[in-house]
C-alpha cells in the first residue's frame, strides 16, 4: 500500500473516531463516499472538536442541493491551518448567507496523532 493511501486511511479513521462520532453524515452519494458532509449544526460540532483537539482545517467545501457551492482554504486567510480564527470566520460567513447547505472539510492531523 502506498504511503499516501495509508495516510488517507489513517486520517479518515482519526476523523471518524475523534470528530464525527454521534453526528449524521449527509452524503447520500452526491460526492465521493469517503467525504463526510454535515448539517450546519453538526458541522459546528466538528469545528469545535477540531479547535479543542488543536488540529486544523485545510479547506471547507459546502454543497447545496447536491451541487458544489463554494470553497474556502486556509492559505487565503492564514499560514496555519490550525488557526481557528480562519475556519470559524468562514463558517460564520457561510451561515450568514442563509442558504440550506451541507459542509465538508479537509483536515490537518499531525503525524504524531495518526500513529497513536
Amino acid at each position: 500500500m502506498n504511503s499516501k493511501l495509508l495516510t488517507r486511511i489513517k486520517v479518515d479513521a482519526y476523523c471518524d473516531k475523534h470528530l464525527f462520532y454521534g453526528l449524521t453524515n449527509l452524503n447520500d452519494g452526491f460526492d465521493d463516499s469517503r467525504i463526510k458532509y454535515f448539517s450546519e449544526k453538526d458541522f459546528e460540532v466538528v469545528l469545535e472538536r477540531v479547535k479543542s483537539l488543536g488540529i486544523g482545517i485545510f479547506g471547507i467545501e459546502p454543497w447545496k442541493n447536491g451541487h458544489y457551492y463554494d470553497c474556502k482554504v486556509y492559505e487565503s486567510h492564514t499560514s496555519d491551518p490550525t488557526d481557528a480564527t480562519w475556519y470559524m470566520t468562514c463558517f460564520e460567513n457561510f451561515k450568514k448567507r442563509g442558504d440550506n447547505i451541507v459542509y465538508a472539510a479537509s483536515y490537518h492531523i499531525p503525524k504524531k496523532l495518526l500513529s497513536e
